[in-house]
């Protein structure tokens, strides 16, 4: 780590960066060598590709490749990547491009009679993008494909031809189903959650009674107090295609940054923000985004960065030792008078020293078998049978149970078992606000989707005393995989931050949370090369008010046809299904 300051990179003196031997670069194509052609974008190189004049022999030796090319490019255009350079490096992409690019080599095969199974395929996608994605899985259906796609987003629900919807809730209060059949059967269903989130109408505009309070009572504006709290000031912000953008942000309030994938949304927050101050604080692993000035991070304790990477590949790691629940867990184990008689502490009861845990898998209750030239397979273990203790651990009990047991609750249940155990319901209440009460306590952290890391994060620090002085937190997309009913609990618990005197920045795409914040970032307005601007910078009213981006059209649209009582005009009014609108275009 202490020579990345000096270690840079520079392309390769024999070939020029082309990765590529001499004979490779002696063969040209329409004049043109591959390293040319793997420089230009989809656009670009489409157009190339339609301007040749092939011969017979030429397209006889091509075969099926021109028609596959053609087609692959085109998929990539209908997705909104027609700027990307084909020779980019996967690691500068944005999330949202990384997810179009996957969709596309999935689904740009041009295969018949095929089962395509999408999980959650717009993750990281801007509503505007939505549309699209919606009409590329219409025309695979109208090909005679079957696309089966787990999602919670309301315009591919509303656009499916058939919906199963499962519930009533999640973790052991799911599995069943609740309603499925055309979209007009779960919207008339009066138990679906998913379909009260989605005909739901809005409440009054708490906004504008807020406001009236306000006027009355001779007190300012929320927009006038927004503008009044210390603001962190970023100037000149140039990392890949930011434009010199100047931005600033109140502390003590939910701010989000918001643009289409590919505008510099997670470069303006992870790159010059986080990278910024975690360089000056001395970290040597990080790259600092280009920027002219960085101001007001001196009035926060420490700026905390929550994607959505892993939390661990330890299996011993779970989210009662990450919220520092399982302390107290150990504790009433150790306090009862079986294990006072026995001599057993607490330690006895951890699984990461030795003592009370299984001596073969050393708490982790499995083993790793190598099989020589294969993958190891994991098995339970032999001598706890995956209950990661020793015997005479695992006779004393509490409550009825033994600590295997315990382990095996959900956090629900634990706070119903341990209801009169104040400060170890204090650390587990987080986990039900962030709406991960179906976890169990034991539950290995390398099994939990980015989404659920990513609340853990989240409920791991409500569930800490506040330190010395207000933190700025930045979140990356936290909505990610949660349904529309859990979004109101996340931005209830990102509200707490607020309330005792953090700061949140999320990157979001989700209209419910950016349609709850008190500051707006709007970037875009394309991505790639097209984006990089400064589109809004403000209090919310003022974006649904002046903005002219496709975040502000989109949100304006979704809040008037929430007044109207439906979920937004994503919802197509057009009664065709997305089959028979592709039919219908192709005819």
């Amino acid at each position: 780590m202490l020579l990345a300051r000096y270690r840079s990179y520079d392309p390769c003196p024999r070939c020029g960066g082309t990765r590529l031997r001499p004979e490779a670069l002696a063969v040209r194509l329409g004049g043109a060598r591959l390293p040319d052609l793997l420089q230009l974008d989809v656009a670009a190189l489409s157009r190339w590709l339609a301007a040749q004049r092939w011969s017979e022999g030429e397209r006889a030796r091509a075969g099926h490749l021109l028609a596959e090319l053609g087609e692959r490019l085109g998929v990539l255009a209908r997705v909104g990547l027609e700027y990307l350079e084909l020779d980019r490096q996967a690691r500068t992409l944005s999330g949202g491009e990384a997810q179009r690019i996957r969709l596309a080599a999935a689904l740009g095969s041009g295969l018949t009679r095929t089962l395509y199974v999408l999980d959650e395929p717009t993750i990281g996608l801007h509503p505007s993008d939505s549309g699209r994605l919606l009409a590329l899985l219409g025309d695979l259906a109208a090909r005679g494909n079957t696309v089966l796609a787990v999602e919670h987003d309301p315009a591919i629900i509303a656009g499916a031809d058939h919906v199963i919807d499962l519930g009533p809730r999640a973790g052991e209060q799911g599995g069943e189903v609740v309603v499925e059949g055309p979209l007009a059967t779960v919207l008339a269903h009066p138990e679906s959650l998913t379909a009260q989130f989605l005909t739901r109408r809005s409440s009054p505009v708490a906004r504008s009674h807020l406001a009236r309070y306000r006027r009355e009572r001779g007190r300012v504006s929320r927009d006038e107090e927004l503008r009044q709290l210390p603001m962190v000031s970023i100037r000149g912000a140039r990392a890949n295609n930011l434009r010199g953008i100047d931005v600033d942000f109140p502390l003590g309030a939910l701010v989000a940054v918001t643009g289409v994938s590919g505008s510099g949304k997670s470069t303006l927050v992870e790159n010059v923000l986080w990278a910024n101050h975690q360089r000056r604080q001395g970290a040597v692993e990080v790259e600092p985004g280009a920027v002219d000035e960085l101001r007001g991070l001196e009035r926060v304790s420490d700026v905390t960065l929550v994607d959505q990477s892993p939390l661990g590949r330890s299996s011993r790691s779970s989210p009662v030792t990450l919220t520092k629940a399982y302390d107290d867990i150990r504790r009433l184990f150790a306090n009862t008078e079986e294990a006072r008689r026995r001599r057993v502490t607490p330690s006895h009861f951890s699984f990461n020293v030795e003592g009370g845990r299984c001596p073969e898998c050393l708490g982790t209750g499995v083993q790793e078998v190598d099989m020589q030239f294969m993958a190891p397979v994991t098995v339970t273990c032999d001598l706890c049978q995956g209950r990661r203790f020793r015997r005479d651990v695992l006779a004393i009990s509490h409550a009825g149970r033994d600590i295997a047991e315990t382990l095996e609750l959900t956090v629900e249940a634990a706070l119903e078992l341990f209801a009169a155990e104040r400060s170890l319901c204090r650390k587990l209440q987080p986990l039900v606000e962030v709406g991960l009460g179906y976890l169990r306590l034991g539950q290995p952290t390398s099994t939990l989707s980015g989404g659920e890391a990513q609340r853990l994060k989240l409920a791991s620090f409500l569930s800490r005393p506040a330190r010395s002085g207000p933190q700025l937190f930045l979140f990356d997309e936290p909505t990610t995989g949660l349904h529309l009913s859990d979004v109101d609990l996340l931005v209830r618990t990102l509200r707490r931050l607020v309330a005792r005197g953090d700061s949140v920045l999320v990157v979001e795409h989700h209209l419910d949370l950016i349609s709850r914040v008190d500051w707006v970032i709007d970037l875009g307005p394309g991505g790639g090369p097209r984006g990089g601007e400064l589109l809004f910078c403000g209090p919310l009213p003022g974006l649904l008010e002046q903005g002219t981006g496709p975040t502000a059209i989109a949100l304006r649209a979704e809040l008037a046809a929430r007044a109207a009582g439906r979920r937004s005009d994503r919802i197509p009014s057009d009664s065709r299904t997305p089959r028979q609108q592709a039919a219908r275009r192709s005819s």
